[in-house]
């Protein structure tokens, strides 16, 4: 069973991504994350964010939910831009797969729109 920790919307702009970072390090610190995982975490987050954002969306919602492992959906709001693969889409993605235990990414017109991936708990 997984408990909400957190859930939050945000403006998808550069200015709020260090407020999101410090409420993900937060999370990761009550999910019981160890170091290395929690700080892979919050790469991913940022990484998402910043996806969504070139997409185009304005907004984000992210949900934090703990049971056997930390999961993390995050997901665009709101109207997005053509759907142009650039360098740093790919870095994000390549970034995301490699640090998260599982990932889930669902495509809206050919623009990824929600990710969700999760990362276990340190024994």
């Amino acid at each position: 069973m997984m408990d909400e920790l957190l859930r939050m919307r945000v403006a998808l702009s550069p200015d709020i991504m260090t407020t999101v970072r410090l409420a993900t390090g937060g999370v990761c610190s009550l999910a019981a994350l160890g170091y290395d995982d929690g700080e892979d975490c919050k790469v991913c987050v940022t990484e998402s964010l910043l996806l969504l954002m070139r997409g185009g969306y304005a907004r984000a919602e992210i949900a934090f939910s703990a049971g056997e492992a930390l999961s993390v959906a995050i997901e665009g709001e709101g109207a997005h831009g053509a759907a142009s693969a650039c360098e740093e889409d790919e870095i994000a993605l390549a970034l995301i797969n490699a640090l998260a235990g599982s990932v889930v990414m669902e495509r809206r017109e050919g623009a990824v729109f929600k990710i969700v991936f999760t990362f276990g708990k340190q024994a």
